[in-house]
């Protein structure tokens, strides 16, 4: 016969209570450890600004002792990638580059190069996570002119 079963066991389960103090005990932890991650996230991406200005710098050296100076304003940092067609034409322009490529800050946009710098030399500089002029925090400018440890 097709009869219902009544079962008496209790039902095991979380009451609502407990599922919502585990929801805020989860969101204390979240409060706490977010911006900790956040703030490493951002260290991290100023450390790589400068590693590639160490090696950008790097190719330029070795690209003026290769040719007697540095790539112009206006040959930029591809110079360093093709050779350059707009004068002064490198005079012993090594084949196959200074550089794979050209790298772009950790914002994606490219580093911006001046020769001769106002710094120096020649000027490495990316404006940050808002692309703008000034700022600060993610949003300020990085120099190869700065040390790494100023901006920490």
């Amino acid at each position: 016969m097709y009869g219902l079963s009544i079962d008496k066991t209790p039902q095991q389960g979380f009451t609502l209570v407990e599922v919502l103090v585990v929801l805020v005990i989860l969101g204390l932890l979240a409060s706490v450890v977010v911006p900790n991650v956040l703030q490493r996230a951002d260290e991290a991406r100023v450390q790589k600004v400068y590693a590639d200005f160490k090696a950008i710098e790097t190719a330029l050296k070795i690209y003026r002792l290769d040719n007697y100076g540095y790539p112009t304003t206006e040959q930029g940092l591809q110079a360093l990638v093709e050779e350059p067609s707009l004068p002064p034409e490198p005079r012993s322009w090594k084949q196959g580059g200074y550089l794979e490529d050209v790298p772009l800050d950790p914002w994606g946009s490219p580093y911006l190069y001046l020769s001769p710098g106002e710094f120096g030399e020649f000027d490495l500089y990316t404006l940050g996570a808002d692309g703008v002029t000034g700022g600060d925090d993610q949003n300020a400018d990085l120099g190869n002119w700065r040390k790494a440890d100023e901006n920490q």
